[in-house]
């Protein structure tokens, strides 16, 4: 399965409501969401600045993680940016693939 780094902010609701519910609490239900399409949720942190919460998983797909990235902003509590992440091992693989590349400027 791909994995994902997503990168939480929290707006002014969100804010509010992690205050009220708890840090656990917030883990648990992005958990819950990430395991009903499929993935599961490998680690949770939280943070100082202008990223609340680092959160790494895997779902089955880029629909999945779509769907996530979807929910999560028509709650309008948290904004989320979404990351690929690679194996060293998918690099190698990368890195050997034959690309077809003209530069600018050079043609």
């Amino acid at each position: 399965m791909p994995r994902y780094l997503w990168q939480i902010s929290y707006t002014t609701t969100g804010a509010q409501g992690l205050l009220s519910e708890g840090g656990t609490s917030r883990r648990n239900a992005i958990t819950a969401m990430v395991e009903s399409v499929g993935g599961h949720v490998e680690v949770c942190y939280y943070a100082f600045g202008t990223t609340d919460l680092y959160v790494i998983g895997e779902v089955p797909d880029e629909v999945a993680a779509a769907s996530l990235s979807l929910r999560t902003a028509a709650a309008g509590a948290a904004r989320s940016e979404t990351v690929v992440l690679l194996t060293p091992e998918q690099v190698d693989e990368a890195t050997g693939r034959d690309v077809s590349y003209r530069p600018p400027g050079e043609g």
